[in-house]
């Protein structure tokens, strides 16, 4: 069960301009959402699946 409050963050390498916002606090799913457009929605994606993303990634 994911927890009552994401708590968002935006990374330190972003700017202002396009940024997303990630919330990891819930123990199963890393939520994403755009800043500027928070209304939108959030994309939930299984851990696992989130640090796949991060390392290919990290070697772009």
């Amino acid at each position: 069960m994911p927890p009552a409050t994401p708590n968002w963050r935006t990374s330190s390498y972003t700017g202002t301009e396009n940024c997303v916002e990630v919330a990891d606090n819930d123990p199963q799913h890393v939520m994403v959402r755009d800043t500027k457009t928070r209304s939108r929605g959030i994309l939930a994606v299984q851990r696992g699946s989130w640090t796949v993303f991060i390392e290919f990634a990290k070697g772009a």
